[in-house]
């Protein structure tokens, strides 16, 4: 089972945009759904945005109309646009993805990549 592979962290001005993107590895299983999360030090890993096959994105409250999570490959990538970034964002954002392949299932993750934002 491999992880997925997060590119597109950095460092940004508040006001400023970056855009994640994550690449499920070459598999044998279905992906089912892609999404971020997103961890800050001493706050509890929330879901930032995520999208399942045939769905409609959801949206973690905190970023409605400033993120943007979209999907290309057949569904095997996704991409996070984030504009009118906060330092609240700051996080290690972390991708995401439901798999599948026969009966089985799971969740598959990324090993994370920061987003500092200063004010």
């Amino acid at each position: 089972q491999a992880q997925l592979v997060e590119s597109g962290g950095g460092l940004v001005q508040a006001g400023g945009s970056l855009r994640l993107s994550c690449t499920a590895p070459r598999s044998k299983a279905s992906i089912d759904g892609m999404g971020w999360y997103r961890q800050a030090p001493e706050k509890e890993r929330e879901l930032v945005a995520s999208v399942t096959r045939g769905g409609a994105p959801i949206y973690g409250n905190s970023v409605k109309g400033r993120f943007t999570i979209s999907v290309t490959n057949a569904g095997n990538t996704v991409h996070l646009q984030m504009n009118s970034l906060m330092p609240d964002d700051t996080a290690v954002y972390y991708c995401w993805a439901a798999a599948s392949w026969g009966k089985a299932h799971s969740e598959l993750w990324g090993r994370g990549t920061q987003v500092t934002v200063s004010s």
